[in-house]
């Protein structure tokens, strides 16, 4: 865990991230009850400050307490410094979640019981396909395979998913798979 927190600690001030708000939850937020909800390695938070200005009680959770140093303070946010690889979803307590350019499969396999009745999932990672644009790739592990992200979540009520060329926070050609689904 130490290793992880210096990497993405290393990571956020090299390459800082710009502030804007997801276009995928800016576009889907109104299918979402407000209430609770967890924004998943939120990093400096420019999901959760969105949310939270919406009026959602926000659990803002990340590896990096250098990027949750960012995370405004706010009655509204509850910052959650961890290791995603150990933390657990609370089952039955989010009217949104949401997690943007992050995969950890064993959350993944949580979120549906995470969500109330009527909660919406907001999902957008990175898909194998986007080393074909030259870019470092990662572990394996941490990017998508074709179709993954939809087989992942079946049983919950599909608003919207699409597998696309994109360009990323600092202008690079990527390849993302985008989700938005609902509890029912």
């Amino acid at each position: 865990m130490i290793e992880d927190k210096q990497r993405w600690n290393e990571r956020y001030l090299d390459n800082p991230m710009p502030q804007s708000v997801s276009p995928l939850i800016e576009k889907y937020i109104e299918h979402a009850k407000i209430g609770d909800a967890i924004d998943i390695a939120c990093g400096t938070g420019r999901n959760a400050h969105y949310l939270s200005d919406l009026g959602f009680m926000v659990d803002a959770v990340d590896i990096s307490d250098y990027a949750l140093g960012k995370v405004k303070n706010s009655a509204t946010i509850t910052k959650i410094d961890t290791d995603l690889d150990k933390y657990n979803l609370t089952p039955n307590k989010y009217d949104l979640i949401v997690n943007i350019n992050y995969l950890n499969r064993r959350l993944v396999s949580q979120m549906k019981d995470a969500l109330k009745s009527g909660g919406v999932l907001m999902f957008e990672t990175f898909i194998v396909a986007h080393g074909d644009f030259n870019l470092p790739t990662t572990n394996l592990d941490y990017l998508l395979r074709k179709n993954e992200l939809l087989h992942s979540f079946i049983g919950l009520d599909v608003i919207y998913y699409e597998e696309k060329i994109d360009i990323n926070l600092r202008g690079e050609k990527i390849k993302v798979a985008s989700l938005v689904a609902k509890k029912n």
